[in-house]
């Protein structure tokens, strides 16, 4: 399972390469200004390692998705008559 503050590498990809800019947590990449370009590589990789990047608006999902609470199963109720 993701963690909410995941470490993420961010780049600036054109089409010719992706230039590394650093490594921060998920909190830290989407406080940063949206930018053409920017990339981040997927929070349940390794940071750094990883080919798979995903831009800033996946990114807010991935982290939603994963602190998103679970939902609350309802106990049926049981009584006896």
């Amino acid at each position: 399972m993701r963690k909410k503050k995941a470490i993420v590498e961010a780049a600036l990809e054109s089409e010719y390469e992706r230039q590394a800019l650093g490594i921060m947590n998920t909190e830290q990449a989407l406080k940063l200004e949206d930018s053409d370009g920017l990339v981040f590589s997927h929070p349940d990789k390794e940071a750094g390692v990883t080919d798979h990047f995903v831009d800033q608006d996946e990114l807010r999902r991935l982290v939603r998705r994963s602190t998103s609470p679970l939902p609350v199963l309802q106990s049926q109720d049981r009584t006896t008559r």
